[in-house]
């Protein structure tokens, strides 16, 4: 018997450091484990993790991890009483979340209608509309196609073009003038297709440097619904986050009151169940504006699990099961400060482009306070065959001074070899004198995009990258270690 009841068996339909995190919390539960694993990533820690490994197969591994009738399948065959879809591919499909309850399944998530209501973000900024809560002007293009683009332009620019069924960023085209609206509209559509299969996009008006500000929610099916604060999410390169922290910098405790106050009323009005995250833009001014609701797990929930010391995956467990939250929100306490930073495959020098390659060594960092989520271990390929972040370095503080310093030494002391990756960026942002003032918004990185820049290499270090290149060249260390004739014919004779 494990610690919950009927519970016995949980597929993780999904890969990397989120499988991997969500099959330690269930070895804890005595809960078995299962992951459907592509040959891509055959070998890799979060495969070796569980207790079996599902071979899944398709065109390509995206491919083969959307494959909603394969993986359902997968689930009967070996028995699981529960299925978690982590974040990403299918966890956020209503379709597929219906379908695994349909086989008797349950799903560990919110429920199928409350997905299509607010996962859906046109038909979850239609609910908070009619519900009265604050949202910025926005129009659908699937409510008419053909007047889809002027109605954007009569919002007023700039806009911001989004994907109906997107997230991380993807299918996201900011636009500043009438004549780059068609393309945007393309590029966007074309997007939402490409990672969502599905091509609905909407427009909504652009507050200008904005604060990207989130809400964790729980709620149970028992009608009680709780926060666990909020996260800062603005440092972001291209729509996609690199640093989040909790609590929110240069937010007082008035504005974080109403700010979770409203993520709770808006989670209740829709009848959430399970945990979730209500996003907001935070403008300049203090006002702030439904953005989005997202339905399943956030990459960025570690920083609430080490302030509050709650276990969101444990949680989302118990939920599932059909047990009433044990918490009360008097009783959730936030201790210190957290922030976490993803570490990626990709070469900011290069204009971050994803980078590829065997991993040769890889050392996480350790010490108090620190954690490190990743799903990557020495011999593994990475390749551009799925999302370039490789893992999660995570930070707790006293204060944020403190986890600031913390996150800095262990993005130095992050040692990854054979694949370029972005750890002394991130080192530069936490290092840069406005983050650490705590004057952070969306548009934080290109404002500093020179200062963020890689430094010249000094002389001294410019000679040891060329004498470590040269010592890994084994035609060059050949070559200096030969020994010349005729002294290399007499071979060992001395006189």
């Amino acid at each position: 018997m494990t610690s919950v009841p009927g519970i016995e068996k949980v597929l993780i339909a999904n890969r990397g450091e989120i499988a991997l995190r969500v099959a330690t919390t269930l070895r804890r539960l005595g809960i078995a484990s299962a992951a459907v694993v592509h040959a891509e990533d055959a070998g890799s820690p979060a495969a070796l993790a569980v207790d079996e490994a599902c071979p899944i197969e398709g065109e390509t591994p995206v491919a083969a991890h959307l494959d909603a009738d394969q993986i359902i399948r997968i689930a009967r065959e070996i028995g699981a009483d529960a299925l978690h879809p982590g974040y990403g591919f299918l966890a956020e499909n209503a379709p597929f979340a219906e379908a695994v309850e349909a086989a008797g399944i349950r799903w560990i998530g919110p429920t199928p209608e409350a997905i299509r209501l607010m996962g859906d973000k046109i038909e979850s900024r239609r609910f908070v509309a009619e519900a009265g809560f604050p949202l910025t002007p926005s129009a659908s293009e699937e409510d008419d196609p053909a007047t889809f683009a002027s109605r954007a332009e009569e919002i007023g620019f700039p806009l911001l073009i989004k994907a109906s069924a997107g997230g991380g960023g993807k299918g996201m085209q900011i636009v500043r003038s009438a004549g780059d609206l068609p393309r945007a509209i393309e590029l966007a559509r074309s997007e939402a297709s490409r990672y969502f299969a599905d091509d609905r996009i909407y427009a909504e008006r652009y507050v200008e440097s904005p604060r990207h500000v989130e809400v964790q929610i729980l709620a149970d099916a028992h009608g009680k619904v709780l926060h666990l604060g909020e996260r800062d999410c603005s440092i972001q390169r291209r729509f996609q986050k690199l640093v989040e922290e909790t609590p929110a910098p240069a937010m007082d405790d008035a504005l974080r009151d109403r700010i979770c106050a409203q993520a709770v009323a808006i989670a209740q009005a829709a009848n959430y169940r399970n945990a979730g995250t209500v996003e907001f833009v935070l403008a300049p001014d203090g006002e702030f504006y439904f953005l989005e609701m997202n339905t399943r797990l956030q990459v960025e929930h570690p920083v609430t699990e080490m302030v509050t010391g709650v276990d969101l995956v444990e949680e989302q467990v118990k939920i599932a099961a059909g047990q009433p939250l044990a918490l009360e929100q008097a009783s959730i306490r936030f201790e210190g400060a957290s922030i976490e930073c993803r570490l990626c495959a990709e070469d900011p020098d290069e204009d971050f482009r994803p980078a590829v390659g065997p991993l040769l060594l890889v050392r996480p960092p350790e010490g108090p306070g620190v954690r490190f989520d990743g799903g990557i271990a020495e011999g593994q390929e990475v390749t551009t065959a799925f999302d370039p972040m490789l893992a999660k370095v995570i930070v707790h503080g006293r204060d944020r001074v403190e986890a600031i310093a913390r996150m800095r030494k262990a993005l130095s002391e992050t040692v990854i070899l054979g694949c370029t990756t972005n750890a002394a960026y991130l080192e530069r942002i936490l290092g840069h004198a406005d983050f650490a003032a705590g004057h952070v918004e969306t548009g934080f990185i290109p404002s500093h995009e020179a200062e963020l820049a890689s430094p010249p290499l000094t002389t001294e270090e410019r000679d040891t990258v060329l004498a470590a290149a040269a010592l890994s060249n084994r035609d060059f260390v050949e070559r200096v270690s030969a020994v010349p004739e005729p002294a290399a014919s007499i071979g060992r004779w001395q006189n």
